[in-house]
């Protein structure tokens, strides 16, 4: 999954890149101004803001490309740069919904949900102990674990209870063990 957002990511980028690049011709040669701006400010800003932009979602897709290679849940700066651009796609998603078509809504709810998806479905190394119980190697090669592979945990020490805390009430009874 990560590798389709990995491509999702990237294809946005270079078409948003190439869209903004367009409007900024597009102010060029139509001298177009709002408000009183200058257009070629208009045209310089909206190629500069492409490409930014362009940039920004390429970099997102290398992240999700080296969660995708790694087979390991994004961690740090990446992880921080995936949810961003969830939060943007949420954001824009909103907007595109009240503004624009709803299929411009739909593209960008699908993105957002595969952002979602790439977050939460790479979970954190499992412990050791789950790695020996679920096919480590034991030496067998049948996939199950011996006793000697499993770590041994001491079992917890439960102090005897105080009955000078509890005064005129029967003192608690020590839990017996359950395992041996």
């Amino acid at each position: 999954m990560a590798w389709i957002v990995a491509v999702v990511l990237l294809a946005e980028g270079c078409v948003i890149a190439a869209f903004n690049w367009f409007l900024g011709m597009v102010a060029d040669r139509q001298h177009m101004s709002l408000a009183g701006i200058d257009p070629d400010l208009m045209s310089v800003s909206s190629k500069i803001g492409g490409v930014v932009f362009g940039l920004y979602f390429a970099l997102c897709a290398l992240v999700a490309l080296l969660v995708a290679v790694r087979d390991r849940a994004p961690a740090g700066f990446g992880r921080i740069l995936l949810i961003s651009a969830a939060v943007v796609h949420a954001l824009l998603g909103a907007a595109a919904l009240a503004l624009t078509d709803p299929a411009v809504f739909v593209t960008l709810m699908v993105t957002f949900a595969l952002l979602l998806l790439l977050l939460m479905t790479y979970d954190a190394e499992p412990a050791p102990a789950a790695r020996a119980t679920d096919g480590g190697d034991s030496g067998k090669g049948d996939g199950t674990a011996t006793a000697e592979a499993a770590p041994q945990t001491p079992a917890p020490v439960i102090p005897a209870p105080r009955t000078e805390d509890r005064p005129g009430r029967a003192p608690f009874t020590r839990p017996a063990p359950t395992t041996p």
